[in-house]
């Protein structure tokens, strides 16, 4: 029988079917708090799905920082192969992220999966109903190695040169976007031409992700007239960008690209060009 390969997103009721099958996936948990970086750790601590994994957004889902790069930048690849490895991935099987905030630092893992080449990874849409446990799991090593990346990227280098040229979306909130307020990054404002697409606009009330083809709807307004190959998203620090990026894979949009170091990185450059308002 032929197993369900999921892509974009996994109901609960989709994962529960899986964790009782002869193959079950592979859990990430991704829970995370931007102002305190210790809370999805401790939120694990206390009960997790059973299975899962922990994987912190700032040491294992970003590399280091050099005060230039923005706050999430890319992680090293080898890197964070050596990490899924060692958590037992290895070619086909079928990873599930999650986290409790909506899917932001979830989506984030599954870009990160997708640039390391693995097609099956989907993020959990909504909240999960069943067990936790507290209990670590044990994993065996695999000799995994990553494949050519399923999704890509852009520098700021880049960028600059194809600003007027690419639809520029902003998953920020839209306070930060006008630059009304900046509680994390040196300046205020938003790279100019961008336009703003809050990531908590692809859930609905309940938190889930909206139905593709409102998904599909939505963008679809944005986007006009660039096409879908020329999208590049980006948000504060290249995490909640991934949001909208699974929500246009979702409604069968594409990939895009990702710009990783975003509004962190590009605002550090008093050189580059800011826009208010």
């Amino acid at each position: 029988m032929t197993m369900t390969r999921y892509t974009t997103l996994i109901t609960p009721a989709e994962l529960r079917a899986l964790l009782h099958a002869a193959a079950p996936p592979l859990l990430l948990d991704c829970r995370f708090d931007l102002a305190d970086p210790a809370a999805g750790e401790r939120a694990y601590a206390a009960g997790h799905l059973p299975g899962a994994h922990y994987l912190h957004l700032d040491r294992d889902l970003s590399g280091a920082k050099t005060g230039a790069n923005g706050r999430h930048p890319l992680p090293a690849r080898d890197d964070l192969a050596a990490r899924l490895r060692a958590l037992g991935l290895r070619t086909g099987r079928q990873v599930v992220c999650h986290d409790t905030q909506g899917g932001p630092y979830a989506a984030r893992c599954w870009w990160l999966l997708r640039w390391l080449g693995h097609a099956e990874v989907a993020v959990l849409d909504g909240a999960w109903d069943g067990p936790l446990t507290t209990d670590v799991p044990t994993a065996t090593a695999t000799d995994w190695q990553p494949a050519a990346p399923l999704v890509g990227h852009i520098d700021a280098t880049a960028l600059l040169a194809q600003l007027g040229r690419v639809r520029l979306i902003d998953a920020r909130a839209p306070e930060r976007f006008r630059g009304d307020v900046e509680p994390l990054d040196r300046q205020a404002g938003h790279i100019p031409g961008a336009s703003n697409r809050c990531f908590r606009d692809n859930l609905d009330a309940d938190g889930r992700f909206k139905p593709a083809d409102q998904l599909r709807a939505e963008f679809q307004a944005l986007l006009a007239p660039f096409a879908e190959a020329e999208v590049v998203h980006q948000c504060g620090s290249g995490v909640t960008a991934c949001h909208n990026l699974l929500a246009m894979a979702h409604a069968g949009l594409g990939d895009g690209r990702l710009y990783p170091g975003s509004w962190s990185e590009w605002s550090a450059d008093p050189a580059r060009p800011i826009a208010r308002g």
